[in-house]
């Protein structure tokens, strides 16, 4: 079961254990990580679950699609080199222990 670490803007740390294949988004939303709705269920419709994932990560989660792509331009959260939205990461043995930053505009 892979490991996903999502890291709020105060530096606090939540460790979440997913099923493999479990998307990220899908994983926190189980868990209630403060600033991951999901509203739209991870069908790319929403920006809800933007996170920036950690350098170290990137090259092994990939960048975004198209569609994913465009909704990251209209994210709440600062568009930058690593984000993403945690409902098109697929967890896999791979990804264990993938650092999640959550912006800090999501946390209410």
């Amino acid at each position: 079961m892979p490991k996903v670490v999502y890291v709020d803007h105060t530096g606090e740390q939540r460790v979440v254990e997913a099923a493999a294949g479990e998307s990220a988004m899908s994983a926190a939303v189980r868990n209630g990580v403060p600033g991951i709705i999901g509203e739209c269920g991870g069908n790319i419709s929403c920006g809800t679950c933007h996170v920036w994932v950690r350098d170290e990560f990137l090259a092994d989660v990939g960048g975004p699609g198209d569609m994913e792509d465009d909704l990251l331009d209209l994210a709440v959260g600062d568009r930058r080199a690593g984000s993403r939205l945690a409902c098109q990461i697929p967890l896999t043995a791979q990804l264990d222990g993938i650092v999640l930053d959550v912006p800090p505009e999501q946390v209410v």
